[in-house]
C-alpha cells in the first residue's frame, strides 16, 4: 500500500513539474544555465574528475552544452547516455564536432547510435568519476525524482557493483523551480541519492 501511495505522489509531482517547467521563459532558462555552468566549473569534484558522464539536455532542462564544451577544452573524457528500449549505456564522445553531429532521437534529443562502436564506461575498466544526471525534481538534501523509467537508478547501481572501489560522485543540475521540500518527494530504497544539487540559488 505504501509503495502505491509513493508512486501516486511521484506521478503527481512529475505532472506538476511538467506544467511548471513549461512556463519558464527561454531567457530565464538561459540565465539559470549560465549561472549553474559557472558554479559547476568551479566545483572541486568537477575539477578533479577526469572521466565525466553528462546528459545531453532537452529544451526543458538546464542547458549542458557549455559544460560539455569546457570539458573538451580541459581534456576530460566525456561520456554521454545512449538508450535502446529499457537499456542505457554511457559512451565516449571525442570532441565538440562529434557532439554537434550526433543524430536526433524522435524526442529531438542528441544521442549516439546505440549500435555504434564506442568506448563504453561499463566495460573500459575505468568507469566514471563524476556523473552529472538529469531529473524532474530535487531536494536540497540530494533526493532526486527521475522521469520514471529508472535508467539512471539502474545504471548507477550497476556501476557501483562493477567498480566497488571507485569513489564516484553524483551531481544534478537544477532550475530553481525544480527544488522541492523533502515531504513532497518520496524516496524508494533503490532511488540513488546525490552529493551535489547545483542551482542558480545555491
Amino acid at each position: 500500500m505504501a509503495a502505491s501511495i509513493q508512486n501516486s505522489l511521484k506521478v503527481a509531482l512529475r505532472k506538476r513539474m511538467k506544467q511548471l517547467l513549461s512556463c519558464i521563459t527561454p531567457e530565464a532558462r538561459q540565465q539559470q544555465s549560465q549561472a549553474v555552468t559557472a558554479k559547476v566549473l568551479q566545483n572541486e569534484a568537477f575539477r578533479q574528475a577526469q572521466r565525466v558522464s553528462i546528459y545531453l539536455s532537452t529544451s526543458d532542462e538546464l542547458d549542458t552544452t557549455a559544460i560539455i564544451c569546457e570539458m573538451f577544452r580541459l581534456e576530460k573524457l566525456v561520456f554521454v547516455p545512449s538508450y535502446q528500449g529499457s537499456k542505457m549505456k554511457m559512451v565516449r564522445l571525442r570532441d565538440m564536432n562529434e557532439y554537434e553531429n550526433l543524430p536526433l532521437t524522435k524526442w529531438n534529443i542528441k544521442q549516439p547510435d546505440f549500435k555504434e562502436a564506442r568506448e563504453d564506461a561499463m566495460t573500459n575498466g575505468h568507469g566514471i568519476d563524476l556523473f552529472i544526471v538529469p531529473g524532474v525534481a530535487f531536494t536540497r538534501n540530494g533526493d532526486r525524482l527521475g522521469h520514471g523509467m529508472g535508467y539512471y537508478d539502474k545504471y548507477l547501481a550497476q556501476h557501483a557493483d562493477k567498480y566497488p572501489h571507485k569513489k564516484t560522485i553524483i551531481m544534478a543540475l537544477a532550475l530553481n523551480e525544480q527544488i522541492v521540500g523533502s515531504e513532497e518527494l518520496p524516496m524508494d530504497d533503490h532511488d540513488v541519492r546525490l552529493q551535489f544539487v547545483v542551482t542558480e540559488n545555491s
